[in-house]
């Protein structure tokens, strides 16, 4: 499925930082809006009730319109900031529970009854954690919440930031200054549909059926790479044999599809070099989200993520 969806462009070198854009090779069928699009009519997330609950929220949809959630894409605002653990289609006029993880871990008070899209995605070295962690627990769709913490802090240290939530969304403000000047080297693609990133040894692939979807993603998820990227600057560049092979591989790697919290089914693929996820419906591979995995991380397996964390 994913080597009969997806063909990998041009390469661009800036920096070491490497990014190319993916293509679609086939036409797309399935009809979706993005967050961004589907907020300002009347879409709604919110906490599951007045009490909240750390792994899960739920999104209303009031909108003639399906509305794809993506994977590591983080929600502003009530009791505390949130990411996707994995991409959910929202079926028009539909209510769902949806699988979350926090990322701002000293916040527990309502700021707003709903919550905001933010301007970036989850960075991928976070994503990567969060997805090795899915892969090692078969019947999970959420992941151990201290380790996504940790991970927050552990990049906010590194990149010399201080929150006092401890809050994603604080690291890419006080980088800004810097991710702005990379963002020019990485203008997006017409008819692109994903991006495959890598940073020396380290990489990241993100697709979408539909270019019109991921025109209005490529922003929020570049800003993701460059984040991390600023920790690997001037370093040796990937070649293009190196994605191609990420690519070859992913496509060769194992997969099963699984109710998912929404419409389609939930993709699972984990191998001794990579793990992700992604999502299908009707046969049709909407979203893929894949990671170059660490060799001490899980090898081959097919996981079946269960509806609650």
């Amino acid at each position: 499925m994913i080597e009969e969806a997806i063909q990998l462009g041009v390469l661009v070198v800036h920096r070491g930082v490497v990014i190319a854009p993916l293509y679609p090779r086939l036409r797309p069928h399935a009809e979706y809006v993005t967050l961004e699009e589907a907020i300002p009519l009347g879409f709604h997330v919110g906490e599951v009730d007045a009490a909240g609950s750390v792994p899960e929220l739920v999104a209303r949809n009031p909108l003639d319109a399906n509305v794809l959630l993506y994977d590591g894409e983080e929600l502003l605002g009530a009791k505390q900031n949130r990411i996707l653990n994995v991409t959910v289609l929202i079926a028009a006029h539909a209510e769902t529970r949806i699988p979350v993880s926090c990322v701002e871990e000293g916040r527990w008070s309502y700021r707003n009854a709903a919550f905001a899209p933010a301007r970036s995605h989850a960075y991928p070295e976070l994503r990567r954690a969060k997805a090795q962690r899915l892969s090692a627990e078969p019947l999970a769709r959420g992941v151990a919440q201290a380790a996504v913490w940790d991970e927050v802090r552990a990049k906010a240290a590194r990149l010399g930031v201080r929150s006092p939530t401890g809050a994603q969304r604080d690291i890419y403000t006080a980088r800004e200054g810097a991710l702005a000047e990379l963002r020019r080297a990485f203008p997006p693609a017409p008819g692109q549909a994903g991006a495959l990133l890598a940073l020396g040894d380290r990489l990241c692939l993100d697709y979408v059926s539909r270019p019109d979807a991921f025109a209005r993603l490529y922003p929020k998820l570049l800003d993701g790479y460059l984040l991390d990227a600023l920790e690997r600057l001037d370093g040796e560049p990937a070649g293009e044999e190196r994605l191609a092979g990420f690519l070859a591989a992913a496509g060769a790697a194992p997969s099963k599809g699984e109710p998912s919290a929404g419409l389609g089914d939930d993709l699972r693929l984990a191998t001794g070099g990579l793990v992700g996820s992604g999502l299908a419906l009707d046969g049709e591979l909407l979203q893929l989200s894949v990671f170059s995995a660490d060799e001490t991380g899980p090898k081959t397996r097919v996981a079946r993520p269960s509806r609650r964390s």
